[in-house]
């Protein structure tokens, strides 16, 4: 409504603007003249019945409105109006149409009518008429009883705000909700139900409506209802109400209380985030075997996205290596390893929120020491009072949930143990801070399931390094202990295993001594990691120490290496025919090793090498730079059916001579090709002291990457001098025997040996006396003085001796024997032109010499 600005009386004139109710109801009116005849027709008249005013004027309403049968008592009823009665009915009409048309295609209805009688300027009776279409009356009483029921009965809350903004209906669901009746609201805005920053936002939004006549969808509000503590979530839809004409009245709202779709969508949101935290936890947690790493990445996974601050304790035990029995660390199958207080320590501490770890309650908080006082630092080791809830968590195996202290930062933490398979390892603590929300029920689930991933994949690590610990003592047990030492030889050696990232290798190296004074030089490298490779190099090492005694060539030492190499992997008992064997691979392990076999003899400084498949020595002579020796390199041992060739190198005196394997001079980021030549050129300076070569060695080139084992053994020539050697050639006759003990005598002497004279007189005599009975053409005895004194009796002859006990009847048969007890050690061995029998006995140290007890002389007997 506008206001008029003049007032008359002091009343003020008011105008209805279009869009009021008569827009709806559609109100005509027309009068009769005294003669019962239209004299006046309002537009809306004209609307209503479909006829002009001109068409009208003067026409009888009766005859040109009513049907013919209801003519009659329309004409009395005329009658009685204009005699001065009023009269109020519905009135059926039928609106003219063109001429000779039927009455019944003629358009009908039925108004309502209400006519009062009126009188003219003469004085005479006239009428009135206010007609009303009942048809518009009846749509509207259904649109309001329609109305009325979605906006009574509806379950949802509903409003009507006017163009200021306040409530001018509210439904019966509104007021049961906000309470009071319905028109208890009438008048009330919008700061009356919503805490400002909400209502302002609803305000805003009611506003924009308002003035651009956009709707408004699903717009989100969070409230409380009058004396209720739970914040309720509403959707709300806004959209402008229009009069008849168009004009904006309001608008209406429709508010649906979403709150279990919220917490439905927030659990959801909650399951979803759970379940990307546990996929990057699968990712990123146990990447690597080593402990205190697999703790970090917990950790990095936790903080920020479950918690806002972590801590991780593991049992001290299990950190040192501590061999506990199943169930032990805690286990829940056996509460005693200090029921829960045992010795930890703090591997790793993350926070999201300060850079010190905060004291959530006293005593189990994640960063609670003993009595609570002082934070626990990363690698401190510490204990968890009995009666804490850390310690509780522990001995039982369950998360406890740990509620802060008013006034601490920190409002909940889970302490929550590290199990995997049925055993505690450790104690995770997630901790969150004021601000974020409480742990519920499936956080609580996510700690448990983070905590065992974790601590699966700790104890993985713990059996790693246990495994990769035994596996280095046994690599490290059959490697030589000490600087081995060897006539004419000045040897150093270096072995550097993989990091704990990489599973023990199986590269060894050894130093076996030979009868003569030889000396065999070996390496190898056994394919593949860990404990069974590990064992594997055992055997073989254990097998070359066992060939290299029956003093094979190298060819023939590798061959036999192939073969047990081929055995190694099969089933206990598994005997197959070379037939069966060349039908398909087995259903066995198979065992690839490669390995350098090199037999040097000081005497005369050559070497002997055979290669099986693995790289090959590097030789520096004397003013040279370093060169790959061309040893031809065989097959891996395992692989068989590939004979093995010798190559025989004279080493100059001084010379160095390397051998190696692949982790020395290959790596990921360094070729093999790139290797070798570095390898080389840290050999250049040759002059300096072997242990020095090796540091350099070792420094020079990238031994860091610990990708694998690393073993180097290097050997300085340097020959036995010519005046260690005494080699004499005796001609097959007996008086040889004589001329023998003479030589030995004097060459002892010369040595300033006096004190083994009687004793290699006796054991020469014995040797040569053999050689001429059992063995064949010329006869040649060598001695040798070195760290020890070697004597060796050359024949031509292919029978080996062998020594037997003598009957109590025969008359000889107890050289051998006297041999064997007089000697420090005595052997044989096949040459390419027949064979040596050697003793071997140690240089006096200036002490008596020992003598053969009785009792040793009667076991010959």
């Amino acid at each position: 409504m506008s206001e008029i600005s003049r007032t008359t009386g002091g009343v003020v004139w008011q105008s209805s603007p279009p869009g009021s109710i008569y827009d709806y109801i559609r109100v005509a009116s027309f009068s009769l003249g005294p003669d019962g005849r239209v004299d006046q027709w309002s537009t809306r008249a004209a609307d209503l019945f479909g006829v002009s005013a001109q068409e009208a004027r003067g026409k009888d309403p009766v005859e040109a409105f009513m049907p013919a049968e209801l003519r009659d008592r329309g004409h009395q009823r005329v009658k009685e109006i204009l005699d001065g009665r009023e009269w109020t009915g519905l009135v059926p009409f039928r609106i003219p149409g063109p001429a000779g048309a039927p009455e019944q295609d003629r358009p009908h209805g039925i108004a309502e009518m209400y006519v009062m009688p009126s009188e003219t300027a003469t004085g005479e009776r006239a009428a009135l008429c206010i007609v009303v279409d009942v048809r518009a009356l009846r749509r509207i009483e259904t649109d309001l009883a329609a109305s009325q029921a979605i906006f009574g009965q509806s379950p949802f809350g509903f409003l009507l705000f006017g163009t200021d903004l306040t409530v001018k209906r509210a439904n019966q669901r509104f007021a049961a909700v906000f309470g009071g009746e319905a028109d208890d609201h009438r008048g009330r805005g919008v700061h009356d139900y919503l805490a400002k920053p909400e209502a302002d936002r609803m305000t805003a939004a009611l506003r924009r409506v308002l003035e651009t006549g956009d709707a408004v969808t699903d717009l989100r509000i969070t409230g409380a209802a009058p004396g209720a503590r739970i914040r309720r979530h509403w959707s709300i839809n806004l959209y402008r109400v229009h009069s008849g004409s168009g004009r904006p009245v309001g608008v209406a709202g429709l508010g649906i209380d979403v709150t279990r779709r919220q917490n439905a969508a927030r659990e959801a949101a909650s399951a979803r985030r759970n379940l990307a935290l546990l996929n990057e936890a699968g990712s990123r947690i146990g990447n690597s075997l080593d402990l205190e790493a697999t703790a970090r990445e917990l950790l990095d996974v936790a903080v920020p996205g479950f918690c806002d601050l972590a801590s991780v304790d593991l049992y001290q035990g299990l950190l040192t290596g501590d061999e506990a029995p199943p169930g032990r660390w805690g286990s829940s199958h056996d509460v005693g390893y200090g029921a829960g207080s045992a010795e930890l320590r703090r591997v790793a501490f993350a926070s999201a929120v300060a850079d010190t770890p905060l004291r959530t309650d006293e005593g189990h908080g994640p960063a609670g020491d003993g009595d609570g006082s002082v934070p626990i630092e990363v690698g401190a080791v510490h204990r968890y009072p009995f009666n804490s809830p850390a310690a509780g968590a522990l001995r039982t195996g369950r998360v406890r949930t740990v509620p802060g202290d008013d006034g601490d930062l920190v409002h909940s933490t889970l302490a929550v143990p590290m199990v995997a398979h049925d055993t505690v390892v450790g104690l995770v603590q997630f901790s969150r801070t004021k601000g974020s929300e409480p742990f519920g029920d499936r956080d609580r689930a996510l700690a448990v399931e983070l905590a065992a991933r974790a601590a699966v994949c700790i104890d993985n690590a713990r059996l790693y390094r246990r495994e990769h610990e035994r596996a280095l003592i046994l690599q490290r047990s059959l490697l030589p202990p000490g600087d081995p030492e060897a006539a004419g030889l000045d040897i150093a050696c270096r072995y550097l295993p993989g990091t704990d990232a990489t599973e023990v290798g199986g590269d060894w190296f050894d130093v076996i001594e030979l009868p003569g004074h030889r000396t065999a030089l070996v390496i190898g490298d056994v394919m593949g990691r860990g404990l069974r490779a590990a064992v594997a190099m055992g055997e073989l090492r254990t097998a070359v120490r066992t060939l290299a005694q029956l003093d094979l060539e190298p060819a023939e030492v590798l061959s036999h290496l192939d073969e047990i190499a081929r055995g190694l992997g099969a089933p206990i008992g598994a005997q197959q025919s070379r037939a069966q064997k060349n039908r398909g691979p087995e259903l066995s392990e198979v065992y690839l090793a490669t390995c350098v076999y090199a037999v040097y003899d000081p005497v005369t400084r050559r070497c002997t090498f055979a290669n099986a498949g693995h790289l090959p020595p590097v030789l520096v002579e004397p003013g040279e730079d370093a060169l790959l020796l061309d040893v031809p390199p065989g097959m891996p041992l395992g692989v068989g059916g590939e004979p093995f060739e010798e190559v025989e190198v004279e080493l100059p005196e001084g010379s160095l001579l390397a051998l190696y394997t692949d982790g020395l001079v290959e790596s990921r980021d360094h070729p093999l090709d790139e290797g070798l030549g570095a390898f080389k050129r840290a050999l250049a300076d040759r002059a300096r002291p072997l242990e020095d070569v090796c540091d350099r060695v070792l420094s020079t080139l990238d031994t860091g990457h610990g990708e694998d084992d690393i073993a180097l053994l290097m050997a300085r020539i340097q020959g036995l001098p010519a005046e260690a050697v005494g080699d004499w050639r005796l001609p097959r006759e007996p008086r040889s025997v004589g001329r023998a003990r003479e030589l030995a005598r004097a060459q002892l002497t010369a040595w300033g040996l006096d004190a083994l004279v009687d004793t290699v007189e006796l054991l020469v005599s014995e040797l040569v006396t053999n050689a001429l009975r059992y063995g064949e053409g010329e006869i040649r005895l060598r001695l040798l003085r070195d760290r020890t004194l070697v004597c060796e009796v050359w024949d031509a002859g292919l029978v080996q001796p062998r020594r037997r006990r003598a009957k109590d009847t025969d008359e000889g048969g107890r050289g051998l024997q006297l041999v064997g007890l007089l000697s420090a050690s005595w052997g044989s061995r096949r040459t390419p032109r027949g064979k040596t029998v050697w003793f071997e006995l140690a240089l006096p140290d200036g002490g008596p010499t020992a003598e053969p007890t009785v009792d040793q002389l009667l076991s010959m007997f």
